[in-house]
This record gives structure tokens, sequence and C-alpha cells, in this order.
């Protein structure tokens, strides 16, 4: 894509967001409009020194784009509410599936191409398993309202395109596993486990784990499937380009976004302290009893769908992505 592109990119402001418009910027993309709620101090380090075109509140971006004579080129819809421990399903609503909708009818209507991030919350206890298979999408049973709300944008996406009711010349929907990296600094008890396991061995010396409550799994060998977010604004970033090479785009699809390989909160907690040079120190505590029964004991990616649609590259392993946040990042609070 030439890089005089525009391209809007939501949540700019928060963990996931900030970074692809840092890997834009580097990819030299600086036409980028960037879509948030920007009252948050601790979001400003994020998006404070990237190179952007235009800072537009959420609230505002589509009455704020029907008044400009601008040609967006590219749409990322990465911005979302994303706590899991937020019960009030008429927020994830509000926010996840009625203003998806939204940037969804926008993307429709004026031809642009669209990735939006959707979530492996999707797929609750994983009694169906962890295909991004689009004829699982209604039988599954998601754990938590943040996980139903991805669900359901699925769902109505999913019945768009089946009924011809109108849709954006590319689409997909990522569904994110259980991403880590930089400039999650203000995420609090949302950011990743590795964030969480840093600041304790910084601050203590030892980590606490949450001890298994689930038969036949022992306590830290709970298992994810940890992705480094250098990886995911790779993908992002080859599908926004894939039809320069090809001429077309891969196909409109649910994607799995993670590494196709599951590791237990032990293997984390190792490498953090590798990485640090310290010997491992583990507490076991229980599991908060506002999210024991909510809780993913195992997710693990199938990730054939994107392979088959083109995307060749290798991903960090757990190791190595660790490695590289505490040692680039974590130890001076660097930004991407």
């Amino acid at each position: 894509m030439d890089r005089n592109a525009v391209i809007v990119v939501t949540g700019a402001a928060g963990f996931i967001g900030s970074c692809l418009v840092g890997y834009l910027n580097r990819k030299g993309f600086n036409n980028i409009i960037i879509v948030d709620e920007f009252a948050i101090g601790e979001k400003q380090p994020n998006y404070d020194e990237k190179n952007i075109c235009y800072r537009i509140e959420r609230e505002n971006f589509f009455d704020w784009i029907s008044h400009q004579k601008i040609k967006i080129d590219f749409f990322f819809h990465l911005g979302a509410r994303t706590d899991t421990t937020e019960f009030d399903y008429n927020i994830h609503q509000k926010l996840n599936v009625e203003y998806s909708k939204q940037v969804w009818q926008y993307c429709t209507e004026k031809q642009v191409p669209l990735v939006y991030a959707s979530s492996a919350a999707t797929y609750g206890g994983g009694e169906f398993g962890y295909k991004d298979d689009h004829a699982l999408a209604e039988k599954l049973e998601p754990l938590n309202p943040y996980g139903i709300s991805k669900n359901e944008f699925d769902k109505w996406v999913l019945n768009q395109e089946a009924k011809n009711k109108g849709c954006p010349p590319f689409w997909a929907g990522l569904k994110f596993f259980n991403v880590f990296g930089p400039n999650e600094y203000h995420k609090g008890r949302m950011a990743s486990v590795i964030f969480h396991t840093f600041n304790q061995v910084q601050n203590t010396g030892r980590v606490k784990l949450f001890r298994s409550h689930k038969e036949g799994i022992k306590d830290g060998e709970q298992q994810r499937d940890f992705i480094y977010v250098k990886d995911v604004v790779d993908v992002c970033f080859w599908m926004m380009n894939k039809k320069e090479g090809s001429g077309k785009w891969p196909p409109s699809a649910l994607y799995n976004l993670g590494t196709g390989k599951a590791r237990t909160f032990k293997d984390l907690v190792n490498a953090v302290y590798k990485s640090l040079e310290k010997e491992p120190k583990i507490e076991f505590i229980d599991t908060p009893e506002d999210i024991r029964d909510k809780y993913q004991y195992f997710t693990e990616a199938e990730m054939s769908k994107l392979r088959e649609a083109g995307y060749t590259d290798s991903f960090y392993s757990l190791e190595e992505g660790i490695d590289t946040y505490v040692k680039k990042f974590l130890l001076n609070k660097n930004y991407y």
C-alpha cells in the first residue's frame, strides 16, 4: 500500500492499537487518523510521539468524518471495552457491538477494507475447541460479557455476508489470544501476566500465581496461547498489504491469531526470571471468586486458516517474546 495512504486506527491510545500505530510509523505510514478516548492520562505516552494526521475522540468520529473530504484507504478497528471483569453487558453492547456495527457500515458504504479485533474469549471454556470455523460461531458459549459481545459481533458480521447485506471489499476479524508486550502499562488488573510477573519479581522477588481449582490440572499448569504483540501487528500489516503482492486480499474471514502453541503459567514465570537472571520463587493463591467460574484453563489457537491464506512468518516463542519485552521495554519502561 502506498505510504501516503490514509489509515484509521481505533483504540489507538490502548495497548495493541498504539503498537500498531508505532509499527505503521516505522514502515513509513504517517497519514494515520487515531480514534479513542484520550482523557485517560496514563495512556498518553502510548501515542504522544507517534506521527499522525488527526486525533479524534471516539464519540465524535463518525460525525467528524462525515464532514471531511478524506478518502480512507484502510480501517483497523481495535477499540473495545476489554475488561473481562466488567459484568454490565450494556457497556459491552454499546462499545463492542453497536459501535463496531457503525464501523462496518461505514466501511461497507465507503468500500474501505477493514480489519477488526475479535477475541479468543469467544471460545469460552473450549468445549467446541479453538478452530476459527464460521459454523462454530452460533454454538460458542463465552464465559463473560466481554466474550459474549465479541461473539455477537462476529455472528452479526457472518450474517451480513451470508445474506448479502453488504460488506467491505475485504474484512478480517482477528481472534486475539493472550497478547503481551509494550504499551500495556496503563491496563492495571487487565495487563498481561508477563507484566504482573515482572513487577512482582522486581518489587518482592517472588511471584503469585492462581491456584488451580480444576481437577486434573496442577497449580501453575493452566495453559494459554501467549502471543507477543509484534507478531500481532505483523499480521495486521500483512493483511493490509497482501493485495500488493498477489493482486487480491486473503479470503475475508474470522482468523485466529495466536502462536498455535499453549504454554503453562509456570513456563511464563520461569522465562521472566531467566530474563532477569534470577531464581524462580512462586507462591500460589486462590483465583478471585468473581472470576473463578469464568476462568479459562486452556487456550490454543488452531492456526491453519491464516497459514492457508498465505501468512508464512514464524512467531516469537514465549521465551523470545518475554526476553525482548523485559529487556527492551519493561526494564526502562520504554514504549513502542
